[in-house]
């Protein structure tokens, strides 16, 4: 093994232990990453939450045993091969051993490691986004169009795995109109390529189609409840942020792509940056959105800084560059990830939490949506078993990550359900239920039992989360046993409204 090969792979091996140790054993799985698991039991082309990718791993994690191991070892493995692709592109672009060094560093100690800490689409995203333009930089290099059909196939999986890619094409459709890269668009390869690229999503596509296009309603209702809250000061802030330890080399990329001689070819970079950053902008999106934009920048920024500072004293800014990223970890290290517990959290202050409904608290967004959920499910089953009629019981929630944390952790074997996100379309109403066990987000005045309890002749409270950290403290499991209606012609109905507001949209 080559030195530099061995500084690789300690690289990647130290991404793989970081992603585990940053995590407290306090901390449950985080609410997004139960509805992901649960799609592994229902296998389809799209999904009204996210397209059918995220489904794949679920279904390789569940034959794999659906631990926690395996549930966090898919983000980081994504995280380990965007450092290794923006190797790659440094190797490509000729730098030298310390570029190799500046560039995997400033990836691992970078918001990559939040970011790979959960089981979502975005470590994919970000892999996709990066390996894209890796394939762009590997044409315009070669000019060898097959690298034409790569990028087809990255963008197609990307495609399928998140909707957010299509902003990478935005931006770099009138950066290369502007260019004179703009001659790839007389190439016979360059349209096969999209052809291509087209039948690889048309399944998605179709699935979309059939189903009235739920994106549509998604979007919709994403805009009304959390991009509706976005600030564009926030949203500045959080692009320095993410990656403050490499601000300088992404910085040194830009300003390279745009001056430095032997990346001439490569100027297009520059200005689809600033397209694909105005794009997320106008359109008011998250700002995590964003982040597959940048590593691409630290390969770019890295060679430029190691050929620029070879020269006398500039040499010892060397030393410096390496040292940000390393020195700036420190404190990311202390407020970023829930290493510790929430109640050392809350307080001492770590940080401000702005969570999605636009309002600052105690502990992150993230973190309290990692808490609760074990206590949720073992409650939920200790009232289930007490039930004479348990295989005529529906557990049924108020949103998809109680229905999913209470799938992942019963012991019982419950398939809960809801009529948010997916759980619409998993609803099994062959089984003629008598018993309901509802899952409700807290309500001061005891609604649910008061509405319920007249179509059922016995009704109880059977618990709360008491988890005064968790996102869902104080969520309410009511029991209703004997039912005197239809419950599955209720349900029916329920489900068909849900479908029709998704039409309708």
């Amino acid at each position: 093994m080559t030195k530099k090969n061995l500084i690789l792979f300690g690289f990647i091996l130290l991404k793989f232990i970081l992603q585990y140790v940053l995590i407290s054993p306090e901390y449950d799985l985080q609410r997004d990453e139960y509805l992901h698991l649960d799609q592994a039991h229902h296998l389809a082309w799209g999904y009204l939450s996210v397209p059918p990718v995220t489904s794949w791993f679920s279904y390789i994690i569940l034959q794999l045993g659906n631990s926690v191991f395996w549930v966090k070892f898919f983000p980081a493995l994504f995280g380990a091969l965007t450092l290794l692709i923006v190797w790659k592109t440094i190797e490509l672009l000729k730098g030298n051993l310390y570029a190799l060094i500046l560039g995997a560093l400033c990836v691992l100690l970078s918001c990559l490691l939040r970011l790979n800490m959960l089981y979502q689409p975005n470590s994919f995203d970000v892999l996709c986004w990066t390996a894209l333009y890796y394939v762009l930089i590997q044409y315009l290099t070669s000019e060898n169009t097959k690298w034409l059909y790569f990028g087809a196939v990255i963008f197609a999986l990307g495609f399928l795995n998140k909707y957010n890619i299509v902003f990478l094409l935005f931006g770099l459709i009138p950066a290369i109109l502007l260019s004179k890269q703009r001659k790839i668009l007389i190439k016979k390869e360059f349209y096969f390529a999209l052809i291509l690229g087209l039948i690889l999503i048309l399944p998605n596509l179709y699935w979309q189609y059939s189903n009235h296009f739920p994106i549509v309603h998604h979007m919709k209702e994403l805009a009304a409840t959390q991009l509706v809250n976005v600030d564009l000061g926030d949203f500045l802030k959080d692009q320095i942020l993410f990656f403050i330890g490499s601000l300088l080399v992404i910085l040194a990329g830009l300003f390279s792509v745009l001056r430095y001689k032997p990346f001439q070819k490569y100027r297009l970079f520059f200005a689809t940056f600033i397209f694909t950053l105005l794009i997320f902008i106008y359109f008011k999106a998250k700002s995590y959105y964003v982040i597959g934009l940048y590593p691409i920048y630290i390969a770019f920024g890295s060679v430029f800084l190691s050929q620029i500072l070879n020269e006398g004293k500039k040499r010892y800014l060397k030393i410096v560059f390496i040292a940000l990223p390393l020195l700036l970890f420190i404190p990311m290290y202390n407020i970023a990830f829930p290493n510790k517990s929430p109640e050392y959290l809350v307080k001492n202050k770590v940080g401000a939490h702005r969570w999605e409904d636009g309002k600052e608290h105690e502990l992150s967004q993230d973190f309290a949506d990692m808490l609760g959920w074990k206590e949720l499910a073992r409650k939920t089953d200790s009232l289930y078993a007490l039930l004479p009629n348990q295989k005529e019981t529906i557990v049924l929630c108020d949103n998809y990550g109680q229905a999913g944390a209470i799938n992942f952790y019963s012991k019982k074997g419950i398939k809960a359900v809801s009529f948010n996100a997916d759980y619409l379309n998993w609803f099994d109403l062959s089984i003629p239920y008598k018993n309901l066990i509802r899952v409700k987000e807290f309500d001061e005045n005891n609604e649910e039992l008061k509405e319920t309890s007249p179509y059922f002749e016995s009704a109880v409270i059977g618990g709360q989360i008491s988890n005064q950290y968790a996102r869902e403290y104080r969520t309410t499991i009511f029991v209703f046993t004997n039912a005197k209606i239809d419950i599955n012609k209720r349900l029916e109905q329920e489900i068909n409204e849900e479908k029709s507001n998704i039409k309708n949209d």
